[in-house]
């Protein structure tokens, strides 16, 4: 019982929640997340250690860049929530919002400085 109250914790914070939010659309690095949220890199790499940590997330690193991407869901509870948030997260205004941003952040970026 102890991992699954560690797993619904990790979506107690809200940077958490919208970084989950985030990467429904697919693998991000770090910077992404960065430009999107406004938040420093330290903040954001201890939000996601938190999501990996509590089995939301999976990583890969490319150079000194870190990529993110929500990770496979092997029990049923996770899996029913995982489509829960899919479908509940992306009628929020800040998701919404978040979503405009990372695309404009994509139209306009080369590559993570």
């Amino acid at each position: 019982m102890q991992t699954t109250a560690q797993f619904f914790k990790a979506l107690s914070e809200e940077p958490r929640l919208r970084i989950l939010a985030l990467l429904l659309s697919g693998e991000l690095c770090v910077c992404d997340l960065m430009a999107v949220l406004q938040l420093p890199q330290s903040t954001i790499s201890r939000h996601l250690a938190y999501l990996h940590n509590t089995g939301w997330v999976k990583s890969r690193s490319l150079g000194v860049w870190m990529y993110y991407r929500l990770a496979e869901m092997e029990t049923p509870l996770a899996k029913e929530l995982l489509e829960l948030l899919d479908r509940r997260l992306a009628e929020l205004p800040d998701t919404q919002q978040d979503y405009k941003t990372l695309e404009a952040f994509r139209r306009t970026k080369k590559k993570c400085a």
